[in-house]
């Protein structure tokens, strides 16, 4: 028998379980996202004008992924109904171009844990803020294929109403953070110069200055030579020495400038700025323009909550209120594969409350339930750092068995054809009894066994039958043996003996 004639004897044009990650699942994108909830969404969304921190434990599979995607369609939502109450949405998921990075500036030998023992706050501030400001410039400069880290639509009229204090924070944020690899670093920082208005006179005197006594010189010399005054010409190292200093000024600004740009590229260790560029952006500023602002020129992170208000300011000015951050897939990095202890040399620093209770940044950490036992083990003083009793932590992102039936059932209704409404209950035969059903789908714990199981059952259950014979409703016998089946590859699976 085959499957697809099962489902639309149900009143089901597709398959829904054929997709097991949220990411790449149209039944959930398409219908599923806006309907089907956790029963702890309220605690972890909260209320978008007041952001706020989570913090939340689950196992693969519990549905992690899919809060974050419906938390960003949530929150674009309330965008478009308050567009001058907006939030930033920074999606903090692909960790592998800031590892490889830290990886390089450390050292390529390096064991992977020695690597991520280094890793520190302000690197995980920095990655924000990468990802952020790169997403921010792309808009503003209204590029074709912008960052989809970054949710948010810059207006116009907004960037114009920015002012020239405004415009040097940008650039400055820029210079630091913007990690775009579609054009060259140069390029793209003239270009927002120039969308920003951001005129630059000013800051090339010493230049002119040196340009403008070495032609004076070279003019006089003309003149002695024309008038056969020659006898002037001859202490030639006293013209040098004034064209050395008229060039002075703009050699010092050169030196200051090269010798800042390197600390910047020395202590951003997740960038990949070269020193050269930088020093040539920053010559396009004034010293006073440069002189007190916070720069990441430290291994510290006082200079990196000072950029991110000041990216919270200009952000404000462009119709946002606040900054969401959503972290995920902590466990796919190649650097970390999997490995719990990595994971927790990762996230670690990032638990703090000074971070996580910034005012105006609201953080959704979505984590692996590994990382639980970890938190167990810890002592007074991370708990004093990370006061995690204050940020709406989930410990364990579970789900009952009413709850999954119920994520089955929205399923087969999003993949129904026009004028039904199947059920879960609709596939099975009277002998398996509601009881059992609900009971036996809690042992699965989360939905992407429940739907890699269920999509198991539809085959075992069709290959049973013919088409000149079919069945259509599965009965109890198939049911559990199905069932038993894949509880026991899924408890390998548990214990790494196997695959499910």
């Amino acid at each position: 028998m085959n499957i697809q004639q099962f489902l639309e004897h149900h009143g089901i044009a597709r398959n829904p379980f054929a997709e097991e990650d949220a990411q790449t699942d149209p039944v959930f994108k398409e219908h599923c996202i806006a309907s089907t909830y956790h029963p702890t969404w309220a605690k972890v969304f909260g209320d978008p004008s007041e952001p706020s921190t989570a913090v939340v434990f689950g196992e693969k599979g519990s549905g992690k992924t899919a809060m974050r995607l419906q938390i960003a369609r949530h929150l674009e939502q309330y965008n478009a109904q308050h567009p001058d109450r907006r939030q930033f949405i920074v999606h903090y998921d692909d960790f592998n171009p800031f590892l490889d990075r830290f990886h390089a500036f450390l050292g390529q030998r390096k064991r992977a844990d020695r690597v991520l023992s280094e890793w520190k706050l302000w690197d995980h501030m920095d990655a924000i803020l990468s990802v952020g400001v790169t997403g921010l410039v792309d808009r503003i400069l209204g590029v074709r294929q912008p960052s989809p880290s970054v949710d948010a639509e810059i207006r116009q009229d907004d960037i114009a109403a920015l002012d020239r204090h405004q415009a040097r924070d940008l650039l400055l944020l820029a210079l630091c953070y913007d990690q775009s690899t579609a054009e060259t670093f140069k390029g793209r920082w003239h270009k927002l110069r120039r969308k920003l208005r951001f005129w630059t006179i000013a800051a090339h005197w010493p230049m002119a200055l040196g340009v403008l006594v070495t032609v004076a010189i070279a003019a006089l010399a003309i003149t002695l030579i024309a008038n056969d005054a020659t006898d002037w010409l001859r202490p030639i190292w006293l013209y040098l020495l004034l064209v050395a200093a008229g060039w002075c000024p703009w050699l010092w600004k050169c030196f200051k400038s090269f010798r800042l740009a390197r600390r910047i590229v020395r202590h951003v260790r997740v960038g990949n700025h070269e020193v050269n560029p930088l020093r040539s952006a920053l010559m396009n500023l004034t010293n006073g323009e440069i002189a007190s602002q916070p720069l990441p020129t430290q291994d510290r992170t006082d200079d990196r909550f000072e950029q991110l208000a000041k990216l919270q300011g200009l952000l404000n000015s462009l119709g946002f209120q606040g900054i969401i951050v959503l972290m995920d897939r902590i466990d796919e990095p190649h650097l970390i594969n999997g490995s719990a202890e990595l994971m927790k040399l990762l996230v670690w620093p990032m638990l703090d409350n000074k971070f996580l209770k910034h005012p105006g940044l609201g953080l959704k950490l979505m984590l692996p339930i590994e990382l639980t036992r970890y938190v167990d083990k810890e002592d007074r003083e991370f708990y004093q750092r990370a006061r995690l009793d204050k940020q709406n932590m989930i410990s364990s992102f579970e789900w009952t068995g009413e709850a999954l039936y119920d994520v089955a059932s929205a399923r087969l209704q999003a993949c129904a054809i026009e004028g039904n409404t199947p059920t879960l209950r609709d596939l099975f035969d009277e002998s398996v009894s509601d009881d059992r059903l609900v009971q036996s789908l809690r042992s699965l714990r989360v939905p992407r066994h429940l739907f890699k199981f269920l999509y198991r059952l539809l085959v075992d259950h069709c290959n049973s039958y013919t088409d000149r014979a079919p069945q259509w409703r599965i009965p109890a016998a198939t049911y559990e043996r199905s069932l038993a089946v894949y509880l026991r590859d899924q408890d390998a699976l548990d214990r790494n003996m196997g695959v499910v």
